[in-house]
């Protein structure tokens, strides 16, 4: 009877003990399984980072939308990145205010873009969100106006014009059509920008050649037709507006805000009055066929290929010259008639 208790007691111990083996094992098998699910979380993460290195991100603070100019450069720089697959455009309009133009650059530092372009709406006033982005190791290149020259180290590369040689060349034209003698009104631009204060520059420096030509009166219009009309208004009605040959417009909506001004007081702009302008947009040829502005100086507005262009070659870790000119000419009578069936802003 001992014996045959201890026989049953060895069974039940056995059968204890094949249940402990057979339950860890089952755990084991349970636990190398898990090893798994790094598979799923790696086909997961490799597919969105690959289209986002493709890309070349550019984060664009453009000034408004205050002449038919800048209304060109918007649409060249949007369709350009519509057009290129490559690029990605992250476009502000800052409405003319300098405060929405640092907003907007600030969000595009947050967005992690890879480069920041901006037409700034005033030369001063960039130093603390420009050292920002350069903190990020984001790269600013200037479109078609500048800011202060010390802080050329906050930027990389400007790309635009020429402005003080767009201002001698129409003090050129302008006292070839005066027969180097006259007076005349300068009709400037925006207050702090950096077209207005070389187109200034240029003309009056080259002016100093013609001692015979005076600037009897000189106003800011805003580069607005809206405020070149008005201001034309005023002077006209001033007594430095009593005896004037000529107007010289730092844009060309001003030019034609100074025309219908001249109409209006019963002058002949282009014949009374000798106009010359800087742009070159369509209407102001349309102008010279009229025989109503007598000379446009221009300034490219058809920025977009350059800009993707340079965002493109810095992303590659290419090295941009500082200054990326644009092509410009001067247009007069016959000239800007025959180029008028061309013109695409």
């Amino acid at each position: 009877m001992a014996q045959r208790k201890n026989f049953m007691g060895a069974l039940v111990t056995a059968a204890v003990l094949i249940s402990l083996v057979t339950g860890c094992g089952a755990k084991a098998t349970e636990t190398t399984a898990t090893p798994k699910a790094p598979e799923t979380s790696k086909s997961t993460e490799a597919p969105p980072a690959k289209p986002a290195s493709d890309k070349v991100v550019v984060g664009f603070s453009q000034i408004g939308a205050e002449s038919g100019w800048r209304g060109a450069e918007t649409q060249s720089i949007q369709d350009t990145a519509k057009a290129d697959s490559t690029i990605e455009l992250k476009f502000s309009d800052a409405q003319q205010k300098q405060e929405n133009q640092i907003k907007a650059i600030r969000s595009f530092i947050a967005q992690k873009v890879d480069v920041i372009a901006m037409a700034p709406v005033v030369e001063t006033g960039w130093e603390a969100v420009l050292k920002e982005a350069k903190d990020a190791k984001i790269p600013v290149i200037l479109v078609d106006r500048g800011i202060d020259k010390k802080n050329e180290d906050l930027y990389t590369s400007f790309i635009g014009s020429d402005f003080i040689l767009e201002g001698q060349n129409a003090a050129k034209a302008m006292a070839e059509h005066l027969g180097d003698k006259g007076n005349i009104i300068e009709l400037e631009g925006t207050v702090g920008a950096s077209a207005a204060i070389d187109r200034k520059k240029g003309f009056d420096d080259e002016m100093k050649n013609h001692p015979n030509i005076k600037i009897v009166k000189s106003q800011s219009g805003d580069f607005t037709r809206a405020t070149g009309k008005q201001v034309m208004e005023a002077i006209l009605k001033s007594p430095e507006g009593k005896d004037i040959q000529g107007v010289y417009a730092h844009n060309d909506d001003m030019a034609l805000g100074a025309i219908q001004a001249i109409e209006e007081a019963g002058k002949k702009p282009g014949s009374d009055i000798k106009i010359v302008s800087v742009d070159g947009i369509k209407e102001a040829f349309e102008a010279i066929k009229a025989g109503k502005l007598n000379t446009v100086v221009e300034c490219n507005p058809l920025l977009g290929p350059q800009l993707f262009q340079a965002a493109k070659d810095l992303k590659a870790g290419k090295q941009l010259p500082k200054w990326i000119k644009s092509n410009e000419e001067v247009f007069s009578g016959q000239k800007a008639i025959d180029a008028l069936p061309n013109r695409k802003y």
